[in-house]
């Protein structure tokens, strides 16, 4: 396996050698890079998704390629190299599991959670960090919606949450009733934005509490759509048209009928 890692860091920094490597490999920076390790993150997720297994490796595959690229472009500053990287993961990970390197033990799942939490404060503190709020600690490059889950989650640990489902579901029947007056008294962007944010604030918690992972419903939300507007074009061909030449009822006749096929086909 050693061989194979070589292998790979020895590609990694012929592709960036700035005399005979790819042109377009050497022209990239940290920033350039880092919106395709977002991308590949959520591609790993979504063969995950779709029980995917064999694309699973292919996209485990480009997700490595992520590290390796932002650790041959440290090496290149001497900032840090791979081994640096995986020594750092090492020592974290041992550090962080004392019940399974050490002699620490824990009751159950929730006292290895605020074991956990405090490991984390403790090395932020090592390292200089004065912020001493529960929600200190929570990276501020993740998607919002992953922030406002990791929030709430470490408001949750002092108490400060909803005692379940039923009042989460009512504040979300309260907050789009504020959306709704703020559109019939016909608010400004900035409203609406802030209004529409409380909304998406609570859904992520409504996930939360129904131990659902919020970016999976969402594209398990996409993708109905996707197939069943795909449904609705094809029948839309198959009565010699298109839908965009359709009134919008028609356009919602098609859309019930692709719903009721795939319900149909589900109770079959």
């Amino acid at each position: 396996m050693s061989d194979k890692i070589a292998e790979l860091l020895g590609i990694m920094a012929r592709l960036r050698d700035p005399d005979h490597g790819c042109p377009w490999d050497v022209a990239q920076t940290f920033d350039t890079i880092a919106p395709y390790t977002i991308e590949e993150s959520y591609e790993v997720a979504d063969a995950i998704d779709r029980k995917e297994y064999a694309a699973l490796k292919d996209e485990l595959g480009d997700l490595l390629l992520q590290v390796v690229f932002h650790a041959r472009m440290a090496e290149e500053q001497d900032l840090f190299g791979f081994g640096d990287v995986v020594d750092a993961i090492n020592a974290k990970l041992v550090r962080r599991h004392p019940h399974v390197f050490g002699d620490a033990h824990y009751a159950d799942v929730a006292e290895q959670t605020r074991a956990w939490d405090e490991i984390k404060r403790a090395e932020r503190a090592a390292q200089g960090e004065r912020d001493a709020s529960a929600l200190a600690g929570i990276a501020r490059g993740l998607p919002e919606w992953k922030r406002a889950l990791k929030l709430c989650e470490q408001a949750a640990t002092v108490g400060f949450d909803w005692p379940g489902p039923e009042p989460v579901l009512d504040k979300l029947q309260e907050e789009v009733a504020e959306v709704r007056a703020e559109f019939a008294a016909g608010a400004d962007r900035d409203r609406l934005l802030d209004e529409i944010g409380d909304v998406a604030f609570v859904l992520v918690n409504l996930a939360r509490h129904a131990k659902v992972d919020f970016s999976q419903a969402l594209r398990h939300a996409n993708a109905k759509f996707e197939r069943r507007f795909r449904r609705m074009e094809t029948l839309a061909a198959a009565a010699g048209g298109k839908l965009e030449g359709k009134s919008l009822a028609e356009q919602d006749a098609l859309w019930n009928r692709a719903k009721g096929e795939e319900r149909q086909a589900d109770v079959g």
